[in-house]
């Protein structure tokens, strides 16, 4: 039988969670109550989070380049063929 993950643990399930464990993680490490025997630990997970969005982002942005790059160049040619039957 396949165990359940605990909270923060694990690869996140989107970005708007891998965000908001982020930010709840440094609302604790901003707080005065941090324990510091799991200090090392809040703070990998924050990083590997971070890591783990950043590359969603750079995932995105290459597929909305590609997407406006196959749309520019559908566009741009037509707008030039326009132009030369014009002149």
């Amino acid at each position: 039988m396949a165990t359940k993950k605990q909270a923060g643990e694990g690869e996140p399930v989107g970005y708007a969670e891998a965000m908001s464990e982020v930010e709840a993680i440094l609302r604790e490490l901003d707080s005065a109550q941090v324990d510091v025997d799991v200090l090392s630990t809040k703070v990998a997970r924050a990083s590997y989070l971070i890591e783990w969005c950043n590359e969603r982002i750079t995932a995105a942005e290459l597929v909305v380049e590609n997407l406006v790059a196959g749309l520019a160049g559908d566009d741009g040619s037509d707008e030039d063929d326009v132009e030369d039957e014009d002149e």
